[in-house]
Order: structure tokens, then sequence, then C-alpha cells
């Protein structure tokens, strides 16, 4: 089981300090992520996704559409 925020002692942290805590953290794992090799499943779909891209690139949204549809009214 994993150490508690307790036996941490990170609920001792002010806010400010706990929320850089959980930003360095983010940050190793998005590291480690980044570095790790795709499954054979991943690349498949990555080149699938490549290939749909190309021969149709304006199908897809950009994110300021995205976003809009998202935010837009209910």
């Amino acid at each position: 089981m994993p150490p508690t925020l307790q036996e941490l002692g990170i609920d001792q942290l002010s806010a400010d300090d706990r929320l850089a805590l959980a930003e360095a953290i983010w940050d190793s794992l998005t590291q480690e992520v980044e570095q790790a090799p795709l499954s054979e499943a991943q690349h498949q779909d990555l080149e699938r996704r490549l290939k749909a891209y190309r021969a149709n690139p304006t199908a897809g949204l950009s994110w300021e559409e995205v976003k809009a549809r998202l935010l837009g009214p209910s």
C-alpha cells in the first residue's frame, strides 16, 4: 500500500507547497511516460490516424472550435 499524505508529512505543507509538489510529481510522470516506448497497438493506431489526417487534413476541428463547442451554450 502506498504511503499516506500523513505518513509523508505532506498534510503539514502549505497549500502553495502542496501544489508545487503536485506539479513536480506530475512533471516527473510526464517525462517518464514520454520516454516509454509505444506498444504495437499504439503505434498502429497513430499510423492509422496520421494516414486519415493526410487523406483529409480539413476533416478535424481546431482546438478553438472544440473549446467553443464544449463551453458554448448548454
